[in-house]
């Protein structure tokens, strides 16, 4: 295990550096001039050029590059262009405030998705299973956007139940900061409930039509032992593979839900970044973004050994 943590480690790392080159090239390759956007429209020739040189976009890329990474490499992120504010505190702020709202929605979606998904492979063919089946197409079928608009016009604007804008800290109450989570967090589940309960169903189906099960069923153990401790088990290896990737659609789902709701978190910023053009908050939030979807991955990849002792990595399997 620990050769194999080692080794995905790597990957990450090397993922992290093409992805860095990337993503330098692609953003140095915008049509529109950043001196320009800073110093607007009245600026001359003259004040561009000065101000070019003395942010370096004036060097060649492969120098402009170097500084960069070597920066990054030692932590140092840069500073904001158009802020003019170092782009760590900005970022970390904002990284925070999405991580509580992307783990409060994979908390909900892991326990009401695969309960979902039980209560259909065990009705199957019966309503509950017809029910999950329809919640889950409406589900994919809509996107995110759209449900947070109804949210809002609903519980925000017609009923005034939850805040529609913003985000709240412990210090302006738990009550608060949970009230500013519940629409976006639900938002978000809507749209990623349907790949979890319909992956877990049909695993859950299979495991459950297995020899195994029929000899513990046979054996004459209780219906609820059967299903969580014999099937349940077995059929959440699937299930983590669909909720590790649906962090990726997660990761791009909290750009447009945080533009909806007005939520000040890292997909925010990063459009504020791109809006504005500045580079160096623009690369820094990209990358990060980019190194959560990496650990997820591996993260769901050590969570098999966890739901399933029998795998074993880098080595046989017994």
């Amino acid at each position: 295990m620990a050769i194999y943590v080692l080794r995905r480690l790597g990957a990450v790392f090397a993922t992290l550096a093409v992805m860095s080159l990337l993503v330098f090239l692609s953003t140095h390759a915008l049509p529109s001039n950043t001196a320009a956007l800073i110093l607007g429209q009245y600026s001359t020739p003259e004040t561009r050029a000065a101000l070019e040189h003395r942010l370096g976009l004036d060097l060649p890329l492969t120098v402009q590059y170097w500084r960069w990474a070597s920066a990054l490499f030692q932590g140092d992120l840069g500073a904001s262009l158009v802020m003019e504010r170092p782009v760590a505190p900005m970022l970390w702020d904002a990284f925070g405030r999405s991580a509580l709202l992307a783990g409060c929605t994979m908390a909900v979606v892991s326990t009401v998705g695969i309960a979902m998904g039980i209560v259909a492979a065990v009705w199957r063919g019966r309503w509950p299973d017809h029910g999950v089946s329809v919640f889950a197409y409406l589900g994919i079928s809509v996107p995110e956007f759209y449900w947070g608009l109804v949210l809002i016009l609903v519980f925000g604007s017609t009923f005034h139940i939850f805040p529609t804008s913003g985000a709240a800290t412990l210090a302006d109450g738990f009550g608060t900061m949970v009230a500013h989570l519940v629409l976006p967090v639900v938002t978000l589940t809507l749209t990623l409930l349907a790949h979890v309960s319909r992956l877990t169903r049909s695993s859950m189906v299979e495991v459950l039509d297995s020899m195994y099960v029929r000899v513990a069923r046979a054996r004459g153990f209780p219906e609820r032992v059967v299903i969580l401790r014999h099937a349940l088990r077995n059929a959440l290896l699937p299930a983590i593979t669909i909720l590790a990737q649906d962090f990726g659609f997660l990761i791009g789902g909290i750009v447009a839900v945080e533009a909806v709701f007005a939520y000040p978190g890292l997909g925010r910023l990063l459009i504020f970044s791109l809006e504005r053009q500045d580079l160096p908050l623009m690369q820094a939030a990209i990358l990060v973004l980019t190194a959560v979807y990496c650990l997820a991955n591996l993260g769901a990849d050590l969570l098999y050994g966890v739901a399933n002792p029998r795998i074993r990595y880098g080595g046989s399997v017994e």
